[in-house]
């Protein structure tokens, strides 16, 4: 039988690691059933999650903060070294700032709090993996309310490395949660142009994700942030 074109992309390859058995085995069983998704593996706790993650190298890996032996920001630390390629969402109970702001220096490509419904965890799965970044607005505010409290108020002059105003523009939004296809939306440009912006922001400031490029921007004062 000939393959469905539409059919012919190979799954995401995702690892669930959480300390909560049944949180876990349920999150695996109901992720496992979405088109696109294979559940490569799943751990309950860090250290096996980063043994995992080094056996199977996932593209994306579902990982809990608040885990026992290794906790969740060491072991995304841990696996972004062994696995650069792995693209990590961090589950969390928790909305506090100091958990997020870790989770985006470890590395982190979204942040998603444990009460989120299976199709908005799913659809965080899909986006990381298409190499976005994902938080939901109101933790981008505090995001931000973070990186502004850290800005050093002496530091009037911006390093050499310098964004066009339509590069600031599309920071801005990233800055705000919006995914690449709303800033499309609001900017009126295709995605694909968001998207090549977006490297290209990355690129100047020598950066590996979208949440690095904010926190940068932020500690710069690169954007005009109220």
């Amino acid at each position: 039988m000939e393959a469905n074109p539409t059919e012919s992309a190979e799954p995401i390859r995702l690892l669930v690691v959480d300390d909560q058995e049944l949180f876990r085995r349920g999150l695996t069983m109901l992720l496992a059933s979405e088109d696109g998704v294979e559940v490569v593996g799943e751990a309950g706790d860090g250290a096996e999650g980063v043994r995992l993650a080094e056996s199977v190298a996932p593209d994306v890996v579902l990982l809990d903060v608040r885990m026992p032996k290794l906790s969740g920001i060491e072991a995304c630390q841990a696996i972004k070294q062994s696995v650069p390629s792995a693209k990590i969402i961090m589950l969390t109970v928790s909305d506090e700032e100091a958990d997020l702001y870790e989770a985006v220096k470890s590395g982190a490509s979204g942040y998603l709090l444990k009460d989120s419904s299976i199709e908005e965890v799913a659809q965080a799965v899909r986006v990381v993996a298409d190499g976005q970044s994902l938080i939901s607005p109101s933790m981008a505010v505090k995001l931000i309310d973070e990186f502004k409290q850290m800005s050093r108020p002496e530091k009037t002059n911006v390093p050499g490395l310098r964004l066009t105003e339509r590069e600031l523009e599309v920071l801005r939004h990233v800055a705000t949660g919006m995914n690449n296809r709303e800033i499309a939306r609001k900017l009126v440009i295709s995605e694909n142009t968001v998207k090549n912006h977006v490297r290209n922001i990355l690129e100047k400031l020598q950066l590996h994700s979208r949440m690095e490029a904010v926190m940068y921007a932020v500690r710069e004062k690169l954007l005009d942030l109220p």
